[in-house]
């Protein structure tokens, strides 16, 4: 099994979520020096993760782990989709203003797009890439949920105080860590993972 993973991101939030679901796993990740400008331009989340996977294996030449995330939501075309971290900076649905973070410009632009909309249906989708330069691996996670028509919650990062998980009442951003890695999209994605780099001789 491999023992060490670079981890190509410099988020805060990822880095904090993906070192707790790496815990007790016997694989050391490592961060980053520096961030890598990798061009998300890929038309699917595994096509990015790999991008991104591979950028950062080619600079550091060590196995990398990489993931790219988003919000799907059926009734918005499956939009945010690929497009999740840059929602408000699109032309799709009108371009929203940053006034304070971009996420909250995003959950914003999300917000006016569902104004009215009974079919609130989401889901978190993951896809998490090892890339080792001569073989690569890659495992998906899923979370379905609800859209709720206004942000509640301090945790989390992302579209989190607006994503309702199926079974809970309260909002992914009002789960304690443990919770929401439990059921996360990125969670499932990363445990997934793990269990098939367990495999590797």
């Amino acid at each position: 099994m491999l023992e060490k993973l670079l981890l190509a991101t410099t988020n805060k939030g990822k880095i904090r979520e993906i070192e707790s679901i790496f815990r007790g796993s016997g694989i050391e990740l490592i961060l980053p020096e520096k961030s890598i400008e990798v061009e998300e331009d890929g038309k699917t989340f595994l096509e990015n993760a790999y991008k991104k996977a591979k950028a950062y294996y080619e600079v550091y030449k060590i196995p990398t782990l990489a993931e790219d995330s988003g919000l799907v939501v059926p009734i918005l075309d499956g939009y945010p989709g690929i497009y999740s971290s840059r929602f408000y900076s699109i032309e799709w649905g009108g371009i929203e203003e940053v006034e304070d973070t971009k996420d909250r410009a995003n959950i914003k632009k999300l917000l006016r797009l569902m104004a009215g909309k009974e079919d609130r249906r989401a889901y978190f989708i993951t896809f998490a890439v090892v890339y080792m330069g001569d073989v690569g691996i890659w495992a998906q996670g899923i979370c379905k949920g609800y859209i709720l028509y206004e942000a509640r919650g301090e945790g989390g990062f992302g579209y989190d105080p607006i994503f309702q998980p199926e079974g809970y009442e309260r909002s992914m951003a009002e789960l304690k860590e443990e919770e929401k890695n439990a059921i996360s999209h990125r969670g499932r994605a990363m445990r997934n993972l793990i269990e098939l780099l367990k495999r590797l001789k």
